[in-house]
């Protein structure tokens, strides 16, 4: 994986860095709706910001963005497919303590597979790679099979990313365009992993990983960049 980054110009950049740019890069569709929000926001979207301003942790109440990478791969083990991440941020908070955010874009399409329906073709490098989240999360062994395997290795990337900046705090978001909240639900169950109770529009604690702490939350973005 490269680690030379390329400043965008506009959101159209960001098509170049998709899997399946035919595919994803649609009006309404979370890929270019999270790219036109972004590039607009010249810093946090509002929505992103007030997510951190009314969070329960005061350093949150300044927090400035460093740098964002769109598609932002992170490798884990059990495989040669990366965690490809819409988008992560290195940012700081008000007491100058490094932070690192992974933003999962989401409008109408579901968060992948089930941990039931990607076991079904189980191998070897599959089975490293779960007990590898788990391990990394501090979650038991055996978890429901209803959980969305794309929001678990979305959780653990950041934390990854986390320890490579010796960043005091990690903070996976779901960034939703979708004005129904489509498929919150299955973000709860995530959360209620760590045994807390997810909500709309809040930051919430999950756990403390050695000294990184962990944090998620759910940021429901303004629906005028589905038309974009």
């Amino acid at each position: 994986m490269s680690r030379f980054f390329i400043p965008t110009q506009s959101a159209e950049n960001w098509r170049a860095f998709l899997a399946e740019p035919e595919r994803q890069w649609r009006a309404g569709f979370s890929a270019r709706t999270l790219a036109y929000c972004w590039e607009a926001a010249h810093g946090f979207p509002t929505e992103i910001d007030r997510l951190f301003k009314q969070s329960d942790n005061p350093a949150f109440e300044q927090v400035e963005l460093m740098l964002a990478f769109p598609e932002y791969k992170v490798p884990l083990p059990g495989g040669r497919a990366a965690s490809q991440n819409d988008l992560f941020v290195l940012a700081r908070d008000h007491q100058e303590q490094l932070m690192t955010i992974m933003v999962e874009g989401k409008v109408a399409e579901p968060f992948g597979l089930t941990l039931e329906a990607w076991h079904k073709a189980d191998s070897s490098g599959k089975i490293e790679r779960i007990q590898f989240i788990l391990e990394q999360l501090q979650l038991p062994s055996v978890i429901s099979s209803d959980i969305r395997y794309q929001l678990l290795h979305r959780t653990v990337s950041v934390v990854i990313e986390a320890k490579r900046f010796h960043a005091k705090n990690a903070v996976m978001i779901v960034h939703s365009f979708s004005q129904k909240n489509q498929w919150f639900e299955d973000y709860q169950k995530v959360v209620a992993l760590f045994e807390v109770d997810a909500q709309l529009n809040k930051l919430v604690f999950l756990k403390r990983l050695g000294e990184i702490d962990l944090y998620s939350g759910w940021a429901t973005g303004d629906e005028r960049f589905l038309n974009m």
